[in-house]
């Protein structure tokens, strides 16, 4: 693609293969940038510490199959870099990052009105 001319017609095929190599070269940056966390099983007390969280908490999260987790005989193994993803996804907005969500027809004269629902008497 590169040593031909690029004309109206070749456009679409031109743009098709710049789409391509910018994607080869994001997965690349991506692997470069990635730190290299060596992937061994840890066992359930290091998975703790990682977590920091007491041990009957990890416990009830694998019971929920909330965690990332393996199952060898009696013995559970984590895998640290799992744990790290599984922290990373569970995060959460901040009040302002909620805030900014809020659509446009929530003007200050929309919120300021009362809509408070009256009670009924008891009878």
């Amino acid at each position: 693609m590169c040593k031909d001319e690029i004309t109206f017609e070749k456009l679409p095929e031109a743009v098709g293969f710049l789409i391509l190599e910018v994607t080869q070269l994001k997965n690349l940056i991506e692997e470069i940038q990635r730190p290299d966390i060596p992937k061994r099983p840890i066992e359930i007390n290091e998975a703790c510490k990682i977590l920091m969280k007491a041990k009957s908490t990890v416990y009830t999260l694998v019971r929920k199959g909330s965690i990332p987790y393996y199952k060898s005989g009696k013995k559970l193994y984590f895998y640290e870099d799992e744990l790290l993803e599984w922290i990373n996804t569970g995060r959460k907005n901040s009040s302002a990052g909620i805030h900014s969500h809020i659509p446009a027809i929530m003007t200050p004269e929309v919120l300021s009105e009362d809509y408070s629902i009256p009670f009924s008497k008891k009878r």
